[in-house]
């Protein structure tokens, strides 16, 4: 095992000559070969999500459970319960024009 010493010792001893460049590029993340990197191309607008905070039937619960995690399984969509229940939603809100 290396002899222990002190930390201003290890202070006083001089570092090893590092390129300024290499180093200010790993400091403040620059890459100098990197090329930009492409934005996304949505073709839907995405649209925000808030949270929401509602009790329902407990059979209503375990049906939309059952049904998201049996979708899931098979690879259908939608499949996650904020999917689904959007899905459901959506429709009786543009029924009863509060969405256009």
């Amino acid at each position: 095992m290396a002899e222990r010493r002190a930390l201003v010792e290890g202070l006083k001893t001089p570092s090893p000559a590092v390129d300024s460049e290499a180093e200010k590029a790993f400091v403040f993340r620059e890459k100098k070969d990197a090329a930009p990197a492409a934005a996304p191309s949505n073709t839907t607008a995405t649209l925000s999500r808030v949270p929401l905070s509602t009790r329902m039937r407990s059979d209503f619960a375990a049906a939309l459970k059952r049904a998201s995690l049996e979708r899931q399984l098979e690879g259908v969509e939608p499949n996650t319960l904020q999917d689904i229940l959007e899905q459901a939603v959506e429709p009786w809100l543009r029924n009863n024009g509060y969405l256009k």
